[in-house]
């Protein structure tokens, strides 16, 4: 679980957070016995997306293909494959 903690206003907490600025981990410690780490976060560096990065693999053939309907889900719920799946085989004479 995490809790969130607002420190400005709290001189305590932005003194660790000054810590942190200077170094990479640190220990909280209570009678002799570390009981938190404190750890500075790096922001991920985002990429830009490039426009036409993809232009090589040439143009879509279907540029709406995301917006029909799925052949493989049509055939999965079509009632014919559930009757063959339930009902027992003929029997042979």
């Amino acid at each position: 679980m995490t809790i969130r903690v607002e420190i400005r206003g709290q001189p305590e907490l932005e003194k660790l957070v000054a810590l942190l600025d200077s170094h990479d981990v640190v220990q909280l410690v209570l009678d002799g016995k570390v009981v938190a780490e404190a750890r500075r976060i790096e922001t991920p560096v985002r990429k830009d997306r490039v426009p036409g990065a993809l232009a090589h693999l040439g143009p879509m053939d279907d540029p709406d293909v995301f917006f029909h309907p799925d052949p493989e889900f049509g055939e999965l719920a079509e009632s014919h494959d559930e009757d063959t799946f339930y009902r027992p085989p003929p029997s042979v004479k």
